[in-house]
């Protein structure tokens, strides 16, 4: 009995210290329109299990922005990469129009690596938060200009048209390209890169929905994290399972089921990386909950969901915080969206 005792003090100590410890690597993961029954709908398809359960601390977040009870995805993305609230369908500004620094920013800025995997286009309203400054989201060339003028490190997604197929005859790819990124158009491509910048640009629009689109978004981050380890300094990283909200507002189970199941896919490679390297940290949100999504039966041993939506549109719930790894407890309990920035600055130490 002494000898259990001791080897479960042992295990609590270590763990405390490791909660101790500064965060070098930071990975946030976006569900868009992912609440709880998006999740649970995953987990029952899946006959009852999920990677996202590995996580150690579950918090949630309000999601009003400042000028709705219910945001969109460019209020609700900007709460959590700058830290304000801001009007609907604003990107990277508060609302008086100020530009505020993402943490993607910061962390560049503290010399550390960056990247955005996205399942949609990088120029779409939540990876355009961590960029981009703009008064609205759907100026999408504008926010083109703005990656071309970041120090992004690594980015992989779609939207080779805004980059290069603009109104203004401006090729940004060609602009990026001359500053040191090497270009990829396919996953085959964007795989053989594995070290300095990287601009992966994998569809003309969107990548197709899963699972017509294979394994994109995992092994995009892989691959991005194969580029970011590099620094010495740490990195920070936002990927984001973009088209769950797609299925909330088609109002369609099973593109939401297929869609959560890809991201949780992810989350594993994610929550594999933070357990072989210690001091970093994974934090998977959503921006919003989409469709309203009610779960009126199911069956974990055959895997049916019986799904019943409310709305095509978001709603207002408070959505899921799950975190893994160093630090991972400051994440439990009820907070602002705006709140998941200060604290991870906070667990990056000397980093403003």
């Amino acid at each position: 009995m002494k000898k259990v005792m001791m080897t479960i003090l042992m295990m609590v100590l270590v763990f405390d210290l490791a909660i101790g410890q500064e965060v070098k690597n930071v990975i946030v993961m976006i569900g868009d329109g992912m609440g709880v029954s998006q999740v649970y709908a995953g987990l029952t398809a899946n006959k009852g299990s999920l990677h996202l359960e590995r996580c150690q601390y579950v918090g949630f977040a309000k999601t009003y922005s400042a000028s709705d009870y219910i945001t969109d995805s460019g209020a609700g993305g900007t709460a959590i990469a700058c830290g304000v609230k801001t009007k609907n369908g604003t990107i990277g500004m508060d609302t008086s129009g100020n530009s505020i620094p993402s943490l993607l920013a910061i962390a560049s800025k503290n010399g550390q690596s960056t990247g955005v995997v996205v399942s949609c286009d990088l120029t779409h309203a939540t990876p355009a938060s961590f960029i981009a400054h703009q008064p609205n989201r759907n100026m999408t060339e504008e926010i083109a200009n703005d990656y071309a003028n970041s120090d992004v490190t690594v980015c992989i997604g779609g939207g080779r048209n805004n980059f290069e197929q603009r109104k203004d005859g401006r090729n940004i790819t060609a602009e990026m390209k001359s500053k040191g990124y090497q270009v990829a158009y396919s996953m085959d491509e964007v795989a053989k890169v594995k070290s300095g910048k990287l601009l992966g640009l994998v569809a003309e629009k969107h990548p197709a929905a899963f699972p017509e689109r294979g394994n994109m978004l995992p092994d995009a981050v892989s691959a991005a994290l194969d580029i970011l380890k590099n620094n010495e300094k740490g990195f920070f990283l936002m990927v984001e399972g973009s088209q769950i909200d797609w299925g909330g507002h088609a109002k369609n189970q099973e593109q939401v089921i297929n869609e959560m199941l890809d991201f949780d896919r992810t989350i594993k490679v994610a929550f594999d990386f933070a357990e072989k390297n210690p001091n970093t940290l994974v934090v998977i949100t959503a921006d919003h909950e989409t469709g309203g999504l009610s779960i009126v039966g199911g069956n974990l041993e055959t895997g049916e969901v019986k799904a019943s939506f409310s709305t095509g549109g978001h709603t207002s719930v408070m959505v899921p915080v799950y975190s893994y790894g160093t630090g991972a407890k400051e994440f439990a309990g009820i907070y602002q969206n705006t709140d998941i920035k200060p604290k991870i600055l906070q667990l990056y130490g000397s980093k403003k």
